[in-house]
């Protein structure tokens, strides 16, 4: 189960995306957040991950 947030941010001439996903441990059944800043076009496939 993938939470979507995702924040624009631009620093100097390039363009990034903050995304943030709410993984399921499979051990305890608690939910934690993996956040990664990223180039735009590669949100997806870390949300698919």
């Amino acid at each position: 189960m993938a939470k979507k947030a995702v924040a624009s941010l631009q620093t100097g001439s390039k363009r990034l995306t903050k995304a943030i996903k709410m993984v399921k441990s499979p051990k305890t059944g608690a939910y934690t957040f993996v956040e990664s800043v990223m180039d735009p076009t590669l949100v997806d496939d870390f949300l698919k991950k």
